[in-house]
């Protein structure tokens, strides 16, 4: 993927797997997220996975560069896997498991800009470049919304990402609408379940179509550990509007 993006650092697969896999690397940080078919094993860790990503919060494994191990599981599981490159900064030094007691939930926006957010590795934690969230938008709402972008080097107010969104929707048969402005390219794109947008640069909203959830997983890798982005002038009023508004009350979509 770094060579099809043209990036530096950020990798990213998706893996339905029915045999005992191992995955690691010298040299490149891993992290392997659950996102449907149940319990599952990475090395001596055990995980209680979830049937899909509508169906609980997510688990996960962070490897640390160097560090290989075996995934198994009782039966079929699909799993993500981001990788980076080591930074040479301080991080962990053995692998650490992520359970869904360790996931941070967010309920970010108002009306229907509401979306959930699940923190799974966080700009505090022990990782060298990667960064790892999932974002639930219920049907007719907007997420990444206002549009934001980290594609220069500005700190503290914004910083260079690279990053994916990894698409799932409750009814596989729907779609959503993902824009990307601002940057290198300039178009809309329908969305579907099981598809990765690559985000070179520049804005990239999102809205899910009325009657249908949607989901996506975020990885990031970057060059400093930290969320750090810069929103659309014409459109960041908005976020003065939430604090008028209520929450959409069907947010949490998972609990």
């Amino acid at each position: 993927m770094p060579a099809i993006a043209g990036w530096r650092y950020l990798s990213f697969a998706v893996h339905e797997l029915s045999t005992p896999t191992t995955l690691g690397a010298a040299g490149v940080e891993t992290a392997i997220i659950g996102l449907g078919g149940g319990a599952f094993r990475v090395g001596e860790l055990e995980l209680p996975g979830r049937a899909s990503v509508w169906d609980g919060l997510p688990s996960a494994v962070y490897l640390p560069p160097g560090s290989l191990a075996e995934i198994q599981a009782e039966g079929p599981i699909t799993i993500a896997v981001a990788q980076a490159p080591a930074s040479g900064r301080e991080a962990a030094e053995a692998p650490i498991r992520i359970g869904p007691e360790d996931v941070t939930v967010e309920i970010r926006g108002a009306g229907n800009a509401t979306r959930q957010i699940n923190h799974i590795i966080t700009p505090e934690f022990p990782a060298h470049r990667l960064e790892v969230v999932e974002v639930l938008t219920p049907s007719g709402n907007w997420s990444s919304w206002p549009p934001h972008k980290h594609d220069t080097d500005d700190m503290p107010r914004e910083a260079i990402l690279e990053e994916i969104y990894h698409y799932r929707f409750r009814r596989p048969e729907a779609w959503g609408v993902q824009r990307l402005y601002g940057g290198s390219v300039d178009g809309l794109w329908a969305v579907r379940d099981g598809e990765t947008v690559i985000v070179r640069d520049g804005y990239h909203p999102f809205v899910a179509t009325h009657g249908d959830d949607a989901y996506y997983l975020n990885a990031l890798a970057g060059d400093i550990r930290t969320m750090a982005c810069s929103f659309d002038p014409a459109l960041d009023h908005v976020r003065e509007s939430w604090e008028r508004m209520e929450p959409d009350a069907r947010v949490p979509l998972v609990r």
